[in-house]
């Protein structure tokens, strides 16, 4: 039961990393001026 929530939050944590890097490297102004 506990492996596809696993999976599942592991999926979700490195789809919100890949968006955030990909803000940073588009527009890293922009990005650090959120923070």
């Amino acid at each position: 039961i506990l492996l596809p929530v696993i999976l599942t939050l592991i999926v979700a944590l490195l789809t919100v990393c890949w968006q955030v890097l990909r803000a940073a490297w588009a527009d890293p102004v922009r990005s650090l001026r959120y923070e």
